[in-house]
């Protein structure tokens, strides 16, 4: 618990005192998908994970306040050394990154030396430095056309986005077992009471799902496809299997149009919340640009170790700008 919180804060129009704060520090606000509506509706820019840090990147700010997760703050900090990088609540961590321990990773990586490394981005700094190439979910299928047939390949830590590329390219990968606690909370049970509540609906999902909610989608694709597809579908109702948050931008975009969050097995969306991103609040920003603290720090031997596996992914998937994760959305600011 922040010892902070609520100390000096009550009171204050927060929105206003953050206006004034991202002023003073020159700074610029970043919000995933994922984050709560007044988080996203604050931000100078909402997106994927490796957009919002490439596009603060681009920026002349000399602090980043990211709302999202560990990870994501820590590839801002790979890709901005010299700005400051924040995070409101250091406990947003991934399900994804504790799934997959670095000193593991190396052990399993050692096991395997004929292996490349193929990691999706949802994983720690450590882990990144010892990958040969990072993917996000809209480039990884661009990125594994371009490794020969003959190279084998441990894709990690997502064993639902390395099955659903194995599927698709009919690449066989070692994977490794981890998952996503928001995506695998969906009912298939659930999922096909909807569809026949709502006959006609597609259902777009997100590649982290298992293989029992992909089987039933008419879409599958990283955070911005999805929302791409909700821009372009011909009906006016869409099941979204990935985390409800995302709901917030559809229905700013498409307000004449019905979202309807996947359910989990109780029958609802909220268990499908990710209790990371939750974490983050207006307060926490608030204290984090206040004190620019908690603050991201990387060793600079690690963090170059880590952007060279990055850097490998740019150059691979440049074909893939303005297709997700490395097409941003500026929604607010000049």
């Amino acid at each position: 618990m922040d010892a902070r919180l609520g100390q000096g804060t009550a009171g204050l129009d927060l929105r206003a005192e953050i206006e004034r704060l991202r002023k003073e520090r020159n700074a610029v606000i970043l919000a995933h998908y994922y984050q709560k509506p007044e988080l996203q509706d604050l931000a100078d820019f909402v997106g994927d994970s490796l957009d919002l840090s490439r596009k603060a990147a681009e920026t002349d700010a000399e602090v980043i306040a990211f709302c999202g997760v560990r990870f994501m703050a820590e590839t801002a900090k790979i890709l901005s050394p010299d700005k400051i990088v924040v995070l409101p609540d250091m406990n947003a961590g991934c399900s994804l990154e504790d799934s997959c321990p670095p000193e593991q990773f190396a052990a399993f990586r050692a096991q395997h030396p004929d292996h490349i490394a193929l990691t999706y981005i949802n994983c720690s700094v450590e882990v990144k430095a010892l990958s040969d190439i990072i993917v996000t979910s809209s480039s990884a299928e661009r990125i594994l056309a371009q490794i020969p047939p003959e190279q084998k390949i441990i894709f990690g830590p997502d064993r639902n986005l390395g099955g659903y590329l194995t599927r698709v390219t009919e690449r066989e990968m070692l994977l490794w077992p981890g998952v996503c606690i928001v995506h695998e909370a969906f009912s298939e049970t659930e999922l096909l009471k909807l569809k026949a509540q709502h006959p006609g609906a597609p259902i777009a999902a997100h590649p982290e799902c298992p293989p029992h909610i992909l089987d039933h989608a008419d879409y599958v694709g990283s955070t911005r496809g999805i929302l791409e597809f909700a821009q372009s579908f011909p009906g006016d109702t869409l099941i979204v299997a990935t985390e409800p948050h995302i709901i917030h931008q559809m229905e700013k975009a498409l307000p004449g149009k019905t979202f309807i969050g996947a359910p989990g097995a109780d029958g609802n969306c909220n268990c499908n919340i990710c209790p990371y991103m939750a974490l983050n609040d207006m307060e926490k920003l608030y204290l984090a640009l206040r004190d620019l603290n908690p603050r991201i720090e990387i060793e600079e031997d690690m963090r170059l170790k880590a952007k060279k596996s990055l850097d490998r992914m740019l150059e691979m998937a440049s074909s893939s700008v303005g297709y997700g994760d490395l097409g941003p959305v500026r929604v607010t600011g000049d």
